[in-house]
């Protein structure tokens, strides 16, 4: 049974944009009772005006709330725990789905250990924390008597999976970290659970999306001043098709969710990665991808 269901709660970190927004949308559209997380206080006050803008019903029995927090802040978890616990309603100490969404990009020069705090403290420690905080939650969910589903849902990337080379070092890091702890999460979840009371765990892996990573404004793209909207670039995807694909993806009860946009194909994404684990395999030399004296040897590859 899907977790997109009548009654059922979420709990979306990093909700108030792109995907976290979209995922927001579906999650109410669905009757879902939804708490968005985010530490932009402009953004997060917002919520609820787009997800009323973006829903396709106009009367769901679902509901949202927001909650202000900064994931890589261990108190802030104690703080979203305390409120879900304390919430009234169906929120009520019940998490069906825990998307751990929130996530910062930027350059980390290898001098600059600042910013590599700043990375791994979000994209990393964020996860940590959330499954540490809210992990009993979801399990505690699935647990009750009238089984409701239950999911757990992990943003990655794809720099964590091919780690190509540029000033994001500590952003590939963090999204490779991301992706063994969610491997493992699963495989240990799916080890101590039945296959009636199970949460399922999904490693989301976007492609180029029009988020404000990417260059978009959210308060603009949903504002009443068309002029004023940003303009998606004809390669990415919309926040809101990555969501239709996750949904796909959890229906089939898939982990790796690798999702393709614009401008590279499902088929593109899977020769990638097959060659970037070709360079341990195959003992080539690391990143070699890029590398200038492999560039004949990949371009066959990919043509095959």
């Amino acid at each position: 049974m899907s977790v997109f269901q009548a009654g059922n709660t979420a709990v979306i970190t990093g909700g108030a944009s792109g995907i976290g927004l979209a995922l927001a949308v579906k999650c109410f559209d669905s009757g879902m009772h939804v708490l968005v997380a985010d530490k932009d206080a402009a953004l997060l006050a917002a919520v609820p005006k787009h997800v009323a803008q973006l829903a396709k019903d106009s009367t769901p029995a679902g509901s949202v709330t927001t909650h202000m927090m900064d994931v890589s802040q261990p108190d802030d978890w104690t703080a979203l725990k305390a409120a879900v616990e304390a919430a009234d309603g169906p929120l009520q100490g019940r998490v069906n789905l825990l998307v751990l969404n929130a996530g910062v990009g930027g350059s980390s020069p290898w001098t600059d250990t600042a910013a590599f705090r700043r990375v791994l403290d979000v994209n990393l420690w964020g996860v940590i924390y959330g499954i540490a905080a809210l992990l009993p939650t979801v399990q505690a969910t699935a647990a009750r008597a009238d089984a409701p589903s239950t999911s757990i849902v992990v943003t990655g990337s794809k720099q964590g999976l091919t780690n190509p080379p540029g000033t994001r070092p500590a952003y590939n890091a963090s999204k490779a970290a991301v992706r063994s702890i969610t491997e493992q999460l699963a495989y240990d979840l799916d080890q101590e659970q039945s296959a009636q009371k199970a949460t399922t765990v999904h490693l989301l892996i976007p492609g180029w999306t029009f988020t404000g990573l990417s260059g978009n404004d959210p308060i603009k793209q949903h504002g009443d001043d068309a002029e004023q909207r940003p303009q998606k670039p004809a390669g990415a995807w919309w926040p809101e098709q990555v969501v239709e694909y996750l949904v796909d993806a959890m229906k089939a009860n898939k982990f790796y969710v690798i999702c393709p946009d614009n401008d590279v194909t499902e088929e593109m994404d899977r020769k990638r990665i097959l060659w970037t684990a070709g360079d341990i395999a195959e003992g080539r030399k690391p990143q070699s991808r890029w590398r200038p004296e492999y560039k004949d040897a990949v371009d066959a590859w990919m043509k095959q």
